[in-house]
């Protein structure tokens, strides 16, 4: 399992997606990446696992993702089921200069980058008439565009997108996780990790928290959130380990014990697996952008 991907930001900021079918592709993993992710939703029925909340996906759907932020994607991909979407990852810096001759916009958009606790869920955008129209009209405008003026038309649509974004409403403030007692369970168990993650895991320390059994724990996890309690505890400590090894001073063996992996050698042999390069390969990376664009 790849916790880590796009990495391509480093040589050009922004990667986008139209329409991709996804339904005969689809992986059910972990993600957590250095750009930031706009998710439209088309088509299919599934969940979000971001924040430690557990939210609907239904057509219509936009998420959006901030940059090494921990989530997960469940879709019910079944004949006649198709899961469609468009994706686009991109450097924020990068967009928050374009944004700045713009105060109302730019305000918005670093609430959505940089706001902590924001619920990051739209609906309803496909019943406003044009959406499809616009979406459609930005995939047939970069498709048609010379390569040198890449990047500068990208940013120009997510400048409108973003403006549809906050045109809209914002983000649904009351908008209220799915629930089920599994569900209330799971987002009780990623709370208890949240706190917990930089500790050595006990999950009899975690069932006993939450007052039920370990296999009972254990069951409803996975039921709500699709994978073990330790597979998510490692892809939360491997998240953390990537923004402290972009963002801190300290030593690869000094993140490795602050993420609650004191072997060193076990760290750095679960870092490669997930994020396929060692950690002191993946702090040397470039900051997305400082090269040369192409």
């Amino acid at each position: 399992m790849k916790l880590m991907n796009y990495m391509n930001l480093n040589q050009h900021p922004a990667r986008f997606s139209f329409y991709k079918d996804r339904s005969r592709e689809f992986e059910e993993i972990y993600h957590a990446h250095q750009g930031m992710e706009i998710l439209c939703v088309h088509k299919g029925q599934g969940k979000v696992v971001v924040e430690q909340q557990i939210f609907d996906i239904q057509p219509g759907t936009v998420f959006y993702f901030k940059p090494f932020q921990l989530h997960r994607i469940r879709i019910q991909v079944a004949p006649g089921q198709p899961y469609v979407r468009s994706l686009f990852v991109f450097e924020p810096s990068v967009l928050a200069e374009k944004l700045a001759p713009f105060a109302g916009l730019s305000a918005f958009f670093r609430a959505m980058w940089k706001e902590h606790g924001a619920v990051q869920v739209f609906r309803g955008l496909d019943g406003s008439g044009d959406w499809d129209a616009f979406l459609r009209s930005g995939e047939a405008l970069l498709d048609s565009g010379a390569p040198d003026n890449r990047l500068e038309e990208q940013m120009l649509f997510l400048v409108s997108l973003v403006h549809r974004l906050k045109r809209s409403g914002g983000a649904a403030s009351a908008e209220r996780p799915a629930r089920g007692r599994a569900a209330e369970l799971a987002e009780q168990v990623m709370e208890w990790l949240e706190a917990h993650y930089m500790e050595p895991f006990e999950l009899d320390k975690l069932a006993g928290a939450v007052h039920l059994s370990p296999n009972h724990v254990s069951a409803a996890f996975r039921q709500s959130v699709g994978s073990s309690i330790t597979e998510y505890l490692t892809a939360r400590r491997i998240r953390q380990a990537c923004w402290l090894l972009k963002t801190s001073p300290l030593s690869v063996q000094e993140i490795g014990r602050a993420v609650g992996l004191g072997n060193f050698s076990y760290f750095c042999q679960l870092f490669k697996r997930h994020v396929g390069m060692t950690p002191y390969q993946f702090k040397k990376l470039p900051a997305p952008g400082s090269e040369q664009r192409d």
